[in-house]
C-alpha cells in the first residue's frame, strides 16, 4: 500500500470518553484524508456520536487527542475548529427566509452584506437551490430543507463537514434520493465529509470508507465492497448487510470444518449447482417477499446447536420472474455455494486494532 505523506484532516489519538462509569467511546485512533467522504457507522449506543461531538467540540474528551489539518484542537472550543455541523433537524430558523438562513453565520462573524449575500447565493447554486432564497423554510420540502441546512453549513467554507444522521427524519424514497444528492454534492465541493449513521446502507451508498463501531470501539475499517465481502468479525458480518452464521456443530456438518463461517445470502444457489461447489439440503420454514426480491429461510439437515434449535439459512434471490421457482413453506429443496463464497471469522468479536484498515485511504494530490 502506498504511503501517502499529506497531513490527515483529522487525527484522533487513542480517543475516549467517559460518562460516570459508562465507557462510551474507548482508544479510538483514525486518520482522514483530506476531500474523503468518510462514514461511522454502527448501533445506537456503540459510540459513533459521541465521536463525532468529540471532533465538533461539543463533547470534551476524558482522554486522548484530536488534530485537524496537523492542528491540535483537543482544548478548543468548537468556535475556534474549522468545522460545521448538520443536524437531523436541520434547526433553521422559522422567521427568516432560505438566504437569511443560509447568511446567518457569516452576519454573526460580521461579514460585509455585499460578501456575505455572494457567498450565501453560491452555497445554494452548490446545492441546487438558488432560486429558492426568498422562501421560508414552512414553503421547502423535506428534501430542500436538509440541503438549506447544508449550504449553511457550507457557506463558512470549512475545512470539514460533520453530519450527524441529516437523512434520518426523511422517508426511505426521499432518503435515497438525498444520499445520490449528498454524494454528488460532496464531490463538487471537494471538503471532508464525516457522516454518522445507524443504516449501513446509506453508509455502504456514501462513502469511501467506512468505520464500523461496536462498544465503544472500532471493529473495522474499509472501503463498503471490502467491508462487505471481507469482515473481519461475527459483528461486522451481521451488522453490515444480511449474513448467515454459522458455528460449531452446524459449522462441521454444513461447511465441514469447526469455526465461525459466514455466507451471504445472494451468494446461495438454489436448484442449479455450480461445479465444486457444496451442497445441503433442507426444508424452506419462511418466505418473505421484498418486492424487487424474495428471502427464504430454510433450516438444514444438520445437526441442533446447543439451544436445541436447527441450523438455518437465509436466502435471497430476485425476482425475475413472475412466479419464483423456489416454491413455498414446507418445500425440499437444495442449496450450494462456492468455497470462496465463504468467510471464515474469529470465533469471537476482538478487541478491534484500531490502526487496522483494510482499505486505503483515497490518495490526494500530494500523493497521487
Amino acid at each position: 500500500m502506498r504511503e501517502s505523506a499529506a497531513t490527515p484532516s483529522i487525527r484522533l489519538t487513542n480517543l475516549a470518553k467517559s460518562f460516570g462509569s459508562v465507557r462510551a467511546v474507548d482508544g479510538v485512533t483514525l486518520d482522514l484524508s483530506d476531500g474523503e467522504f468518510f462514514s461511522m457507522l454502527g448501533p445506537s449506543g456503540s459510540g459513533k456520536t459521541t465521536v463525532l461531538r468529540m471532533i465538533a467540540g461539543f463533547e470534551q474528551p476524558t482522554s486522548g487527542r484530536i488534530e485537524l489539518a496537523g492542528v491540535d484542537v483537543t482544548d478548543q472550543p468548537p468556535f475556534a475548529r474549522d468545522v460545521n455541523t448538520v443536524f437531523q433537524d436541520y434547526a433553521l430558523f422559522p422567521h427568516m427566509n432560505v438566504l437569511e438562513n443560509v447568511e446567518y453565520g457569516l452576519r454573526v462573524k460580521k461579514v460585509p452584506k455585499a460578501e456575505r449575500r455572494r457567498r450565501a447565493g453560491e452555497a445554494l447554486e452548490s446545492v441546487r437551490l438558488g432560486s429558492h432564497g426568498d422562501r421560508r423554510p414552512g414553503q421547502l420540502s423535506g428534501g430542500q430543507r436538509q440541503r438549506v441546512a447544508l449550504a449553511r453549513a457550507l457557506v463558512n467554507r470549512p475545512k470539514v463537514l460533520l453530519l450527524d444522521e441529516p437523512l434520518g427524519a426523511l422517508d426511505l424514497k426521499l432518503r435515497r434520493e438525498m444520499q445520490i444528492e449528498l454524494k454528488q454534492i460532496q464531490r463538487d465541493v471537494g471538503i471532508t465529509f464525516v457522516f454518522v449513521t445507524h443504516d449501513q446502507e446509506e453508509a455502504l451508498t456514501l462513502s469511501d470508507r467506512i468505520a464500523v463501531f461496536n462498544d465503544g470501539r472500532i471493529q473495522q475499517v474499509a472501503d463498503p465492497r471490502a467491508l462487505y465481502e471481507s469482515p473481519q468479525s461475527p459483528f461486522v458480518a451481521g451488522f453490515v448487510g444480511t449474513s448467515n452464521l454459522l458455528t460449531g456443530a452446524a459449522a462441521l456438518a454444513v461447511i465441514g470444518r469447526d469455526g465461525t463461517f459466514s455466507i451471504r445470502p445472494e451468494k446461495i444457489h438454489v436448484s442449479s449447482v455450480p461445479e465444486g461447489a457444496t451442497t445441503v439440503e433442507g426444508t424452506v420454514r419462511e418466505v418473505v417477499y421484498l418486492g424487487s426480491s424474495n428471502h427464504y429461510v430454510v433450516d438444514l439437515d444438520a445437526p441442533p446447536g446447543e439451544d436445541g434449535s436447527r441450523p438455518s439459512l437465509t436466502v435471497q434471490r430476485q425476482n425475475l420472474h413472475h412466479d419464483d421457482e423456489l416454491g413455498s413453506r414446507g418445500e425440499r429443496i437444495r442449496l450450494a455455494w462456492l468455497p470462496e463464497h465463504v468467510i471464515e471469522l474469529p470465533d469471537t468479536d476482538p478487541q478491534a486494532d484500531p490502526q487496522a484498515d483494510t482499505a486505503p485511504a483515497p490518495p490526494t494530490e500530494e500523493s497521487a
